[in-house]
């Protein structure tokens, strides 16, 4: 059987190659709806299937769009990569991921694979300071959009949240809404990043509450890694200690997690005798015992700019660098607030 050709499907609906094309590809030309009908038509009756690999050569970019994400075992990062995938489908698009596992050298492998394979655009969450990936980057002059947090080394486009607004905000909460005497701040370890890291931005956000309020910082700072099962190592050994806070501010959803079993195996009362939040509202977050405070951002609408960035006209990159999208406060009940 001779294979069906995109002339065919043009021939049978009635329409030119390029307007074919124009559907299969979702654009880059509007098509009328009629006329799309009738080349989807043409498509199901031929059994016409597009050659991609020849598409990709023609065009020297694929239909795939790489994702970097630091460790998609964590919540935040799994339910990112998530809604990137999903705005990616809206834009006919296919979403490659690959884990840098929080180090510099495979973050590069990622870059170095993707950018090699010619994906439209690249979706970078960056795992720390990443010279090497900046170095990757302009060697290949390649089209990245950094998402989450851009790091100092990288002046590529950017996505990302307030940070240090959102972690200021949440602890004044617990500092001037519940009027505890202070809040400690479960923050990162020695290797995070000083600047460009959203921990750190967090740990900078609890400084300024703090100090707005003119409480010292200096010992109530505490280093864990940033998923639950060390956060939970660690928060047995802090909550069973002669100085337990009075209230607790961790960088990430998971650490605050592994703090609640930590406190519950301890048999602590959250919130009556320990107030705990988080950041970054993973789903998870309504669901522990007692649900947990917390700060969120809109995940998806973050993800559709970043595809957008990455797949769009190049003159978006040099029009619009950065932005930035607002935080909201999840009040639930490990503050000491009721609902």
């Amino acid at each position: 059987m001779a294979k069906v050709t995109r002339d065919d499907v043009a021939r049978l609906a009635g329409t030119s190659t390029a307007v074919v094309s124009y559907v299969i590809n979702n654009g880059p030309r509007p098509v009328a709806a009629g006329t799309r009908e009738r080349v989807l038509a043409a498509i199901k009756e031929l059994g016409y299937r597009p050659d991609r690999v020849a598409q990709a050569m023609a065009s020297q970019r694929t239909d795939l769009i790489g994702l970097i994400v630091p460790d998609a075992r964590q919540a935040f990062f799994a339910e990112l990569a998530y809604a990137v995938e999903q705005a990616a489908d809206e834009r006919g698009k296919m979403v490659l991921v690959g884990n840098s596992d929080y180090r510099d050298e495979r973050e590069v492998h990622y870059l170095r694979a993707f950018l090699g394979m010619r994906v439209s655009g690249l979706i970078l969450i960056s795992q720390g300071p990443s010279e090497h990936a900046a170095a990757e980057i302009d060697a290949w002059d390649a089209r990245v959009v950094l998402l989450h947090e851009r790091p100092d080394s990288i002046d590529d486009v950017a996505v990302h949240v307030d940070d240090i607004g959102g972690a200021q905000r949440i602890t004044r909460h617990l500092l001037v809404d519940h009027a505890y005497p202070y809040v400690a701040c479960l923050g990162g370890v020695d290797s995070t990043p000083e600047s460009g890291d959203p921990v750190t931005d967090h740990v900078t956000g609890w400084r300024r509450a703090m100090t707005e309020a003119g409480l010292p910082t200096e010992g109530r700072l505490f280093q864990a890694l940033y998923n639950r099962y060390d956060a939970y190592r660690v928060a047995l050994d802090l909550l069973a200690g002669p100085d337990r806070p009075p209230a607790l501010m961790c960088a990430t959803d998971d650490q605050a997690i592994g703090v609640l079993r930590a406190a519950r195996e301890l048999r602590i009362d959250v919130p009556g005798e320990l107030a705990v939040v988080g950041f970054d509202d993973v789903k998870e977050a309504a669901l522990t015992d007692p649900p947990l405070t917390t700060v969120g951002s809109d995940r998806m609408a973050m993800a559709r700019a970043a595809v957008e960035l990455a797949i769009g006209d190049p003159e978006d990159l040099q029009n619009e660098r950065l932005r930035q999208f607002p935080v909201q406060l999840k009040i639930r009940r490990s503050c000491g607030c009721g609902g």
